[in-house]
């Protein structure tokens, strides 16, 4: 295989090239390789990132927010096919419910899989006001109150179990819903079930000051930055804050689970991909991830990834466990980074054999 290093840097230098700062991570062979290029920002303090800076990773959240799932599951505290009522029943307003179609409640998987039938966004919400340049926090107004209350006035499209329709409404209600039951904040749950263990220091959905000091400035033109998404009570749908080096140690212990008994969360990664619903012939959700096999004529490699997007932010973590590697894409763009983050995952599974 050609350097590691090399191909990593070459990937930012692509991503970086426009205009952005961008920060790649490569894990290939038990060895990982984070190399940044370009700039944060104009002047001194713009400086080239690195494996530390601080990136909004949107949807990436996703991921964690199943993990903790899978997590709280095996611990007993919820099942996977506990319906969301049963969790915010004392939560939610007088006379609301949660909305059902066919008999069929939505169950924690359902939100977990994108499979509950719920709409992409909350009722009301139109998805090319998310990214108009230097649109304050759309989700704002998302309280956990304004969202509960939401739920009155929101139709399932399709039985639960059914079929596939992405909805950052029913991974964010899904956060809730677990912060619910564990009694606290949709961060401390991500900070005990995921963040300790794995010792990820700089995954947040609040940075501290020293962290916000670290944060790369959302996508600019003109010189105005866009500002940063908290999400409110949609957390667990796109509100996490990370690093390169932070989310290598994630894909490690992805890649290590079923492999190495000592992975502290072992088995609660290999729950979220025991649970599959097709999606066509080639493609699948496991519990947060989404997962393909490429036609034999690319090589058959299997990809398990998921990507992210924010006002000002682009990510993309993606991970091939048969051939223990993995990619991770921080940039400070409005433009996606999937190709450059696919294509250097294909050379590493190429160069695996």
């Amino acid at each position: 295989m050609n350097d590691l290093g090399s191909l990593v840097q070459q990937t930012a230098d692509r991503v970086a090239g426009q205009g952005v700062g961008a920060v790649v991570a490569g894990l290939a062979g038990g060895t990982v390789e984070i190399r940044g290029a370009g700039r944060t920002g104009p002047g001194p303090a713009g400086g080239p990132p690195g494996p530390d800076t601080l990136f909004e990773i949107g949807s990436v959240t996703k991921v964690f927010t199943s993990l903790a799932l899978a997590r709280l599951s095996l611990a007993g505290t919820v099942t996977l096919d506990e319906p969301l009522a049963d969790l915010i029943a004392d939560a939610l307003p007088a006379g609301v419910t949660v909305p059902a179609k066919g008999g069929q409640p939505i169950a924690l998987r359902h939100l977990a899989t994108h499979t509950s039938g719920l709409p992409r966004l909350p009722a009301g919400m139109l998805l090319p006001a998310l990214f108009t340049p230097y649109k304050p926090d759309p989700y704002a107004h998302c309280t956990p109150e304004w969202l509960l209350a939401s739920l009155g006035r929101t139709k399932v499209r399709t039985a639960p179990g059914r079929g596939f329709r992405y909805s950052n409404l029913g991974a964010g209600l899904l956060g809730l819903a677990l912060a619910h039951r564990a009694g606290g904040s949709y961060e401390e749950l991500v900070r005990r079930e995921i963040c300790e263990p794995l010792g990820l220091a700089d995954t947040v959905v609040t940075p501290d000051a020293g962290q916000a000091a670290r944060i790369a400035p959302g996508h600019t033109t003109g010189g105005r930055p866009v500002a940063c998404w908290e999400l409110a009570g949609l957390a667990g749908a796109g509100a996490l804050k990370s690093t390169a080096a932070d989310l290598a140690v994630f894909l490690e212990a992805q890649l290590a689970a079923g492999t190495d008994d000592d992975s502290p969360l072992g088995p609660a990664i290999a729950l979220t991909r025991e649970v599959r619903h097709r999606v066509n012939p080639f493609a699948w959700m496991h519990l947060g991830w989404l997962g393909r096999r490429l036609h034999a004529r690319q090589g058959g490699h299997l990809q398990i990834w998921h990507n992210g997007g924010t006002g000002g932010y682009r990510s993309i973590a993606a991970f091939d466990p048969e051939k223990r590697v993995g990619v991770v894409v921080l940039a400070n763009t409005r433009r996606s980074v999937d190709t450059p983050g696919v294509q250097l995952l294909r050379t590493l599974q190429t160069a695996q054999g």
